[in-house]
């Protein structure tokens, strides 16, 4: 398997890709999976608007830190000029690739016609690519899921439609928006989407581990793998499928104590970032991701939630097993 790729003039060192999702891939959670490995890493998708109201809590989500290069910048939004004129204001922002969210199955996202709506109106897609390409100089790529609930959606002729307009790579989610995360991704799709262009497709769906990765490229000879759910609580998983590729041997899964200390150094970058109050509240989901499957972690994650200071989080966790 090849490891190194290009996206428009940005290499990128392994096929590995962090999946943008929002309240998860803040920055403390990219550092850690920079660290593991991660050969791109997506940020949380912003609002155009937010960005073009000058937003404060959005200048706080487009924070990007030097270790995360290369790193993929995700906006959402519907105007082709209003996305263009924001994408120009923010161009000189440290991110390498700038990406467009047209797969959020959330219903505030979809009700205003972002995210996966897009699917439905195939010129507006053509629109906002050729905008907002045309307006920046740094590669552009857009995320798609492969449908939309009971609407006709040919994602084969929108991605070469997206490539014609000025992308440079897209980024595949085999589920329609019905879907969600529910059922298996649909692989197929994403070959035929990967037959139909020639520029970078990235799948995504369904990986969990390094042999998961593996499958995906060679039954859709896809050139990156994106990850998402499997990677909340779970940084390693990107360590582990550059090892897998690299020998073909499987590195054993992190122990209690690596888990344990994982868990206190995110909440550190956290609470630095964001303060005690916010910072210790944030944690609380992870740590439940972090924790899942282990002995007694429904007590832990109980327990968690009644957590407010970094001390007491590290007390809590000087029991886990």
């Amino acid at each position: 398997m090849k490891m190194k790729w290009k996206i428009g003039n940005v290499q990128i060192e392994n096929p590995f890709v962090l999946a943008p999702m929002a309240g998860v891939t803040d920055l403390p959670f990219r550092k850690l999976c920079k660290e593991q490995g991660a050969g791109l890493i997506c940020m949380e998708m912003v609002s155009a608007k937010a960005i073009s109201f000058h937003n404060k809590n959005t200048e706080a989500l487009m924070e990007i830190d030097k270790c995360e290069n290369p790193v993929s910048m995700q906006l959402f939004g519907s105007e082709p000029e209003l996305m263009a004129r924001v994408a120009a204001e923010i161009e000189e922002r440290p991110f390498d690739i700038l990406d467009i969210n047209m797969g959020c199955p959330v219903p505030k996202v979809v009700n205003n016609g972002e995210g996966s709506a897009l699917l439905k109106n195939p010129e507006l897609i053509v629109k906002i690519v050729k905008s907002v390409s045309s307006a920046i100089k740094k590669p552009l790529t857009v995320k798609v899921r492969i449908g939309f609930e009971n609407e006709p959606v040919d994602i084969v002729e929108i991605a070469k439609r997206v490539e014609d307009a000025g992308a440079a790579a897209i980024a595949v989610h085999g589920r329609t928006r019905q879907q969600y995360y529910s059922g298996t991704a649909d692989w197929d799709t994403i070959r035929r989407v990967k037959e139909a262009v020639s520029i970078p497709v990235i799948g995504n769906g369904d990986v969990d581990s390094p042999e998961k990765a593996e499958a995906l490229m060679k039954e859709t000879g896809c050139d990156g793998v994106m990850v998402g759910r499997a990677v909340r609580g779970n940084p390693w998983l990107f360590r582990e499928m550059n090892h897998y590729f690299e020998t073909g041997e499987k590195l054993p899964r992190p122990s209690v104590e690596e888990v344990r200390e994982m868990i206190l150094r995110h909440a550190r970058m956290q609470i630095d970032l964001k303060g005690e109050f916010t910072g210790i509240r944030e944690m609380r989901k992870h740590v439940a991701w972090y924790t899942a499957g282990m002995r007694h972690s429904a007590a832990l994650r109980r327990e968690t939630n009644l957590v407010n200071s970094y001390e007491e989080l590290e007390q809590l966790l000087g029991r886990m097993e």
